[in-house]
């Protein structure tokens, strides 16, 4: 049986979960903004475009249930099911991306 699009059942489960603490474990900048301290993970290719559910190479790091504290945005909310080229990204005077 296939999966509806709008079938969100793999959030919750035990696999997702540990890919999502693995994934914050390893980084909390956001792909949106790049600032830190973040709360959930997303999918950078959106699973209502084609992208995988649970492949970790396609989970990133963003700011979701709680805004980010630098730049107050509400990233998941602002990116939505557009790919991350199709969201404007902030530009900061700091490389976030380049780690520590």
């Amino acid at each position: 049986m296939r999966r509806l699009p709008t079938d969100r059942s793999e959030l919750t489960s035990y696999e997702f979960r540990r890919m999502r603490a693995r994934i914050l474990a390893e980084s909390d900048v956001c792909l949106v903004c790049g600032h830190g301290q973040v709360d959930a993970v997303d999918h950078v290719h959106p699973v209502s475009k084609g992208g995988a559910r649970l492949d970790p190479d396609n989970l990133s790091p963003i700011h979701c249930v709680a805004s980010c504290p630098v730049c107050l945005r509400k990233c998941n909310s602002e990116k939505g099911n557009r790919s991350l080229a199709e969201v404007a990204q902030l530009v900061t005077s700091v490389d976030w991306f380049a780690g520590p």
